[in-house]
C-alpha cells in the first residue's frame, strides 16, 4: 500500500520555519498580546510603539519561533493598532525574521493584519462557533491570503470539554476545510483546549488526559495537521506555587508532545526539566495529569505544601569512577570530563588485542551515546564540543601505539573506516569559521572524517582537494554577502566537472531562500542549506544513506523547486519604484530646526594598545550563547528550564578564559576613528571634507513601494543636503580585538581542545562588538559631544537607546561592502592599526568591526530590502565602476 507523502507546515517571516517530525517543539511568544501582558497593553494604549517593538524583539531573542500579536481591547482601535504594529515589525529584520500569528476574535482585525503582514503567517483563530457558513467564508479568505490557521475546538453548542467532543469538532472542522474549502491540511493547526486540572471539581479530573488522548487521535486520523495549546492553563489551580506549576507544565508537555502536540505557548521560565523533577513530586503530578488515582488532587495539594521553596543541594559525585571501564569511558565522553580519560583508555588498550579496537569499540560506543543524546535534544552543542575534546585526547594517547602496530604488521587492517569523509571550507575572501568549526566537531563526534581547509579557500583548491581526497560531501561556509556568489560559482564548477557529491551550505548570510533560488538550480545533485549544527548530523546521515539516498535527494530537489517557485512568485507580486520615484519619496528632515552639533574634535584619532579589560561591562552575551546554539536572552538564559544548566556552565568557562585574556594580555585591542564635515549631494551621496581632500560615501535607497506616508530611506537622508546651507558631520571607525586570536586558537587545537579554540574566537568577536559599543559611547559623549549628559546602562546600549546610529557596510541599511574601501582610504586603517580587507572585503583579523557614525536625532536603522537594476546602474555610474562588478556586490539585494 502506498502511503500518502507527508506534508509539512511551512511558515515564514524573513526566514522560513518548516515544522517536520524532527523539529523540536515550536514555542509561540505571547507577550505581544494585550490580553496576556499588562505592559504591552499600556504601551499600545499610550502609543509607545517603539517600546512595544522591544517586547517583540525580546521574545524573538528569547527563543520564540512565532510571535502572537493580539490587539483585542475595548479601549483600543484594534484594527488600526494591528496594522500599525505589523507595519513597524516588518521594518525590523531582527523581529520580522520569525513568522507572525495574527490573533483576534474580530474578523476585521484579522483581515486587516493579513493585508499587511509579510511572509506566511498563522491566523488565530476560526471555529464553528458561528456556524458552517461563517467558518467556510473565513477559511476561504485565509486560504486566499496564503496563511495557515488555528482552529479552535468550539462549535455552535460550545467549547469541547471532553475527549469525545474534541474529536467530534476536530473531525467536522477538518472535513469541511479539506474537502469543501480545499484548504491545505498541513496548514491546519488544532487548538484542542487545555483546561486546568486539580481544581477539586470532579468534571475537571480528565482535562489533561482528554487533551492528550484527543491530540493523539487527531495526529493519527487527520493527516498532516498540527496541534497547539496554551500550556500554563493546566496548572491554573496552583497559582503561587511555582515548583509545582513548573513540574505540572513539564509533565503535561512530556506526554502531550509524545502524543503529537508540536506547537504551543509556553513560558520557558516556568518549566522544569522532566528528568530533574524529584521522584516524589513527579509521581504526585503524574497521578493528577494522567488521572491515575481518585485521590490524586488531594494528595498533590497536601504534598504541594512541602515543596514550596525547596533548594537542591549539589555535591561532586565521583562514585562513577567505581563503575565498569566502558561505563567510565562513556560517562567521560557524555559529561566532557577529561581528567581520567588517558588512564581509562590505557586500561582499555591493555585489555585489547590492537589499540585501534579501543577507538572502534570503547570510544565509539561512548560517542554513539553522545550522538543519540544530542539528536534527541538532551545534550547541547557546548557539551558535544567538550565530548570531542575528550575524544581527541583519548585518540592522541592511542595514536603512537597504533603507529607502532602498523610498523610491526603493515598488512594490519586499520579499522572499519569512518562513516564518511566531509570537506569543510570557508570560501574565498571570507575569514569567519566559528560555525564551520562547530559543525566539523559535531560531525567528527559522529565518526565522520573531516578534511578542514580553513578560511579564505579558493574554489580551485576546494575542487581539487575534493577529487584528491575522494570526499563524500562538501560543506561551504560564509558570513559576508560576497561569499554567496562564491558558493554559486562553486556549484556551477561542480556541475561542469560532473561531481556527484552533495553540497552543504551554511553561514550567517546564507538561507534556504538563497540556497533554493541561487545555488540549487546550478547543481543537479543534492544541495542543502544547514542552518545549525544540530541538523548537520541528520542531514549528512540521510545524504549518505545508500538505501534511501535517491528518495531523500529527490524529495529535497522537489522541496527546493517548490520553495523557489513560491519565493519568486511572492517577490514578483511586490511593487517597486524607479530610483527617481524613490528619491522623490525620501525621508525629509526640517534642516532649519534640526539639531546639528559640531564635534569637539574633528579629524582622525588612533588608539593603538587599548586595555580590553575595560570592555567587560559592554559585552552583549546573548549572541555569544546563540553562537553555541543555545537560544535565549542573557541573563535569563542562565535560569532557563531547558538550557539554563548548560548555559551557566558555558558562561562559567567563558568567564575563566576571559579573565585569563585580561590577566595575561592575550589579545590586543586597536581602534581608529574620525569625525568630519559632511553634506549630502545628488540625493544619495555623502560628501566628506577633510584637510587632505574630499571623499564620497555612496548610499543605497529602498525601492519597495510603501504605503502612503512611508518614506523610502537611504542613509544620506540623515545628513543635511549641501543646498540647505547647513554644515553637517559624519564619523567612521574600525575597531579590532582579533590580534592574537588565531595563534591562541591554533595552540588550543594542537592540544586537542576544540572547545577552547572555538571559545577564544567567540570571545574575541564579543570583545570586538563591545569595543565598538565602548568607542561609540566615547564619541557621543566626548569627541562629538552631542550626548555629553548620556547615562545609559549596558542593557540600554544593547537596545540602542542612544541618540544617533552606527550602521556598518555589509549590513541591512548599507549592504554594499565596497564602501569599506572608502573608510579604509579615508582613515588609512591598514596603515594605522593593521586591519586588512580580503579580496571579498572581509576584515582580517575576523574579530573586527567597522562602520559609520550618524549623530542626527532622527537617524534610524532600516533594511534596504530588494532593489531594481536601475539603481545598480545608477550606483555603478556614481562610483565609476563596471555595471557587472556593481551587480556582483549587490546581487543578494537585486529584485528578480
Amino acid at each position: 500500500m502506498n502511503k500518502e507523502k507527508r506534508k509539512y507546515l511551512q511558515l515564514s517571516g524573513l526566514e522560513p520555519l518548516i515544522i517536520t517530525p524532527e523539529s523540536n517543539f515550536v514555542n509561540v511568544g505571547e507577550r505581544t498580546n494585550v490580553a496576556g501582558s499588562r505592559k504591552f497593553l499600556r504601551l499600545v494604549k499610550e502609543e509607545k510603539f517603539d517600546e512595544a517593538l522591544d517586547i517583540a524583539r525580546h521574545q524573538v531573542e528569547g527563543g520564540a519561533q512565532i510571535i502572537d500579536i493580539n490587539m483585542d481591547d475595548g479601549l483600543i482601535d484594534g484594527k488600526e493598532a494591528m496594522v500599525k504594529f505589523l507595519n513597524l515589525i516588518m521594518a525590523e529584520p531582527d523581529i520580522a525574521r520569525v513568522p507572525i500569528m495574527i490573533d483576534s476574535s474580530k474578523w476585521e482585525i484579522i483581515e486587516a493584519g493579513l493585508q499587511v503582514v509579510q511572509g506566511k503567517c498563522v491566523v488565530n483563530s476560526i471555529s464553528l462557533k458561528e456556524g458552517e457558513d461563517e467558518f467556510i467564508r473565513h477559511a476561504k479568505a485565509i486560504k486566499r491570503y496564503g496563511a495557515a490557521v488555528i482552529v479552535m475546538a468550539f462549535d455552535e453548542v460550545g467549547q469541547a470539554d471532553n475527549y469525545e467532543r474534541r474529536i467530534e469538532i476536530s473531525k467536522r472542522s477538518y472535513d469541511i476545510l479539506v474537502n469543501q474549502v480545499k484548504f491545505p491540511p498541513e496548514d491546519i493547526i488544532f487548538d484542542l483546549n487545555i483546561f486546568p486540572v486539580a481544581t477539586g471539581m470532579e468534571e475537571h479530573r480528565k482535562n489533561a488526559i482528554d487533551f492528550i488522548g484527543a491530540t493523539r487521535w487527531v495526529r493519527e486520523n487527520l493527516p498532516h495537521c498540527s496541534v497547539s495549546g496554551g500550556v500554563s492553563n493546566v496548572s491554573f489551580s496552583f497559582r503561587g506555587n511555582n515548583p509545582v506549576r513548573e513540574a505540572m507544565h513539564s509533565v503535561f508537555l512530556y506526554h502531550a508532545i509524545k502524543a503529537g502536540m508540536n506547537i504551543g505557548i509556553v513560558n520557558p521560565t516556568m518549566l522544569e526539566v522532566y528528568d530533574d523533577i524529584p521522584k516524589d513530586l513527579l509521581d504526585h503530578v503524574e497521578d493528577v495529569i494522567l488521572d491515575r488515582r481518585d485521590d490524586a488532587t488531594e494528595r498533590l495539594l497536601d504534598f504541594a505544601e512541602t515543596v514550596v521553596g525547596i533548594n537542591k543541594e549539589k555535591t561532586v559525585d565521583l562514585s562513577w569512577r567505581e563503575e565498569p571501564l566502558q561505563n567510565r569511558i562513556t560517562r567521560a565522553l557524555v559529561k566532557g570530563i577529561d581528567q581520567y580519560i588517558v588512564e581509562d583508555v590505557e586500561e582499555a588498550r591493555q585489555k585489547a588485542d590492537k589499540p585501534i579496537e579501543v577507538i572502534e569499540g570503547n570510544l565509539m560506543t561512548g560517542m554513539n551515546v553522545v550522538g543519540d543524546l544530542f539528536g534527541s535534544g538532551k545534550m547541547f552543542l557546548p557539551q558535544v564540543v567538550k565530548s570531542a575534546r575528550v575524544m581527541k585526547k583519548a585518540v592522541a594517547h592511542l595514536l603512537p601505539f597504533i603507529e607502532e602496530e602498523k610498523k610491526k604488521n603493515p598488512k594490519t587492517v586499520q579499522g572499519n573506516g569512518s562513516a564518511g569523509k566531509v570537506l569543510m571550507a570557508t570560501v574565498k575572501g571570507d575569514v569567519h569559521d566559528i560555525g564551520k568549526n562547530i559543525v566539523s566537531v559535531v560531525l567528527g563526534c559522529n565518526n565522520y572524517e573531516i578534511v578542514d581547509l580553513g578560511v579564505m579557500v579558493p574554489p580551485e583548491k576546494i575542487i581539487q582537494t575534493a577529487i584528491d581526497q575522494q570526499v563524500d560531501i562538501i560543506g561551504l561556509s560564509g558570513l559576508i554577502t560576497p561569499s554567496l556568489d562564491e558558493m554559486v560559482y562553486l556549484a556551477k564548477e561542480m556541475e561542469r566537472k560532473n561531481f556527484k557529491v552533495p553540497l552543504l551550505i551554511g553561514g550567517a548570510t546564507t538561507s534556504k531562500a538563497h540556497t533554493a533560488v541561487k545555488i540549487d538550480p546550478h547543481y543537479k545533485n543534492a544541495v542543502v542549506h544547514v542552518n545549525d549544527a544540530s541538523r548537520a548530523v541528520t542531514v549528512v546521515g540521510d545524504l549518505l544513506n545508500k538505501r534511501n539516498n535517491q528518495k531523500y535527494v529527490g524529495d529535497l530537489k522537489e522541496d527546493y523547486e517548490k520553495f523557489r517557485e513560491g519565493f519568486l512568485k511572492r517577490t514578483k507580486k511586490k511593487e517597486y519604484l524607479s530610483i527617481e520615484e524613490a528619491r522623490k519619496n525620501k525621508y525629509s528632515i526640517d534642516w532649519a530646526t534640526s539639531e546639528v552639533v559640531r564635534p569637539n574634535h574633528l579629524g582622525i584619532q588612533v588608539i593603538d594598545d587599548f586595555d580590553i579589560s575595560k570592555l567587560k561591562p559592554y559585552i552583549d552575551w546573548t549572541p555569544f550563547f546563540r553562537s553555541w546554539d543555545l537560544h535565549g536572552k542573557y541573563p535569563g538564559i542562565l535560569s532557563d528550564a531547558v538550557v539554563g544548566k548548560q548555559a551557566t556552565s558555558l558562561f562559567h568557562d567563558a568567564q575563566e578564559l576571559l579573565q585569563k585574556i585580561f590577566d595575561e594580555k592575550l589579545l590586543t585591542g586597536k581602534a581608529i576613528f574620525g569625525l568630519f564635515e559632511a553634506n549630502t549631494v545628488n540625493d544619495d551621496d555623502i560628501e566628506v571634507v577633510t584637510k587632505h581632500g574630499e571623499f564620497k560615501f555612496r548610499t543605497l535607497r529602498q525601492q519597495l513601494k510603501k504605503h502612503a506616508g512611508k518614506p523610502n530611506f537611504a542613509l544620506s537622508d540623515f545628513i543635511a543636503p549641501k543646498e540647505s546651507g547647513v554644515k553637517d558631520y559624519i564619523g567612521c571607525f574600525c575597531v579590532t580585538t582579533g590580534f592574537g586570536t588565531a595563534a591562541l586558537a591554533k595552540e588550543f587545537e594542537a592540544n586537542h581542545d576544540d572547545y577552547n579554540s572555538i571559545m577564544i574566537k567567540a570571545l574575541a568577536d564579543r570583545l570586538a562588538e563591545a569595543f565598538a559599543e565602548y568607542l561609540h559611547e566615547k564619541v557621543r559623549k566626548e569627541d562629538w559631544g552631542y550626548a555629553n549628559d548620556e547615562a545609559l546602562s549596558n542593557e540600554d546600549l544593547i537596545k540602542e537607546s542612544y541618540k544617533g546610529i552606527r550602521p556598518a557596510p555589509g549590513y541591512p541599511a548599507c549592504p554594499d561592502h565596497l564602501e569599506k574601501l572608502t573608510i579604509w582610504e579615508l582613515l588609512q586603517v591598514k596603515e594605522k592599526i593593521g586591519v586588512e580587507l580580503t579580496e571579498s572585503l572581509a576584515m582580517w583579523p575576523a574579530a573586527s568591526v567597522s562602520g559609520y557614525y550618524f549623530g542626527n536625532p532622527e537617524a534610524r536603522y532600516f533594511g534596504l530590502g530588494k532593489i531594481k537594476e536601475d539603481q545598480v546602474k545608477d550606483f555603478a555610474g556614481r562610483k565609476n565602476i563596471d555595471f557587472e562588478y556593481a551587480k556582483k556586490w549587490l546581487n543578494p539585494n537585486l529584485q528578480e
